[in-house]
């Protein structure tokens, strides 16, 4: 049989993609993905994942210290 482009086509109309589902946190009220972290604060569940204030203050040493190197 012949493949088409209407039956590739028909065929393919299941493959799009949905929107995420979208979680309120329970500690800053910020939308985060389902069963996921929530990036802004770092809870999951009522608990401390990450420490998300330790986590930006690595990043920014880290670009400083980036930033110090390239200026020599």
């Amino acid at each position: 049989m012949r493949a088409t482009r209407a039956h590739r086509d028909n065929r393919r109309s299941h493959h799009a993609l949905s929107d995420a589902r979208l979680s309120k946190c329970s500690n800053c009220a910020a939308l985060h993905r389902s069963h996921v972290m929530c990036g802004q604060c770092g809870y999951y569940k009522g608990r401390m994942v990450v420490d998300m204030k330790a986590a930006v203050d690595k990043k920014l040493n880290k670009a400083k210290a980036k930033e110090t190197t390239v200026a020599r």
